[in-house]
């Protein structure tokens, strides 16, 4: 009876350590506040257009921010990040291109618009473009970090620069993972 009851105490205690450890690898997910994820991106990219004066007549073009570590692939993540980029330089007064309304630029099904940088020059100068937004997100188990760059199509100097992170929390976490 005693030895039970001992055994039962040791296999509790385990199983608490070990939830303890799950936690410091993967993260508490009760405990990381909603993440206001327009305000994050729109954030983002007035931070971008304090650092470089575009013109409002010469077209912007933005490219679906895509994962570090495969650039060929992006998420729902990226996807609507690359939305609220958009939608936001658009709303503080420039002329953005919808990518996807144009012939020019191959989409590949469940990826959006990759530019990569042997394409920048290409598409932006069919479309006169005088800057593409570019990004990159890497997922950890606390946060997503973000990196933004606006590019010019001419050399693809790099105009301005913006990296900030995204708290992991349960809706960050479905958008990377296809859940709703």
């Amino acid at each position: 009876m005693k030895r039970r009851a001992a055994l039962a105490a040791a296999v509790l205690a385990c199983a608490c350590a070990l939830q303890g450890c799950a936690q410091y690898y993967y993260g508490d997910r009760s405990a990381v506040a909603p993440v206001d994820l327009v305000a994050s991106n729109h954030g983002a990219a007035d931070a971008l257009l304090e650092q470089v004066a575009l013109n409002a007549e010469q077209p912007v073009l933005v490219s679906t921010v895509v994962q570090l570590d495969r650039l060929g692939e992006s998420s729902r993540l990226g996807r609507l990040i690359s939305e609220q980029l958009a939608g936001r330089l658009a709303r503080r007064g420039l002329r953005v291109t919808e990518l996807r309304l144009r012939e020019t630029l191959a989409l590949r099904p469940r990826q959006g618009e990759l530019l990569l940088s042997r394409e920048v020059g290409e598409v932006s100068q069919a479309q006169a473009a005088q800057a593409v937004l570019v990004g990159t997100y890497a997922a950890a188990s606390q946060a997503v970090y973000v990196s933004l760059k606006l590019v010019s199509p001419h050399g693809n100097a790099v105009l301005a620069a913006h990296d900030y992170a995204l708290p992991m929390d349960g809706n960050v976490r479905g958008l990377l993972v296809g859940e709703y």
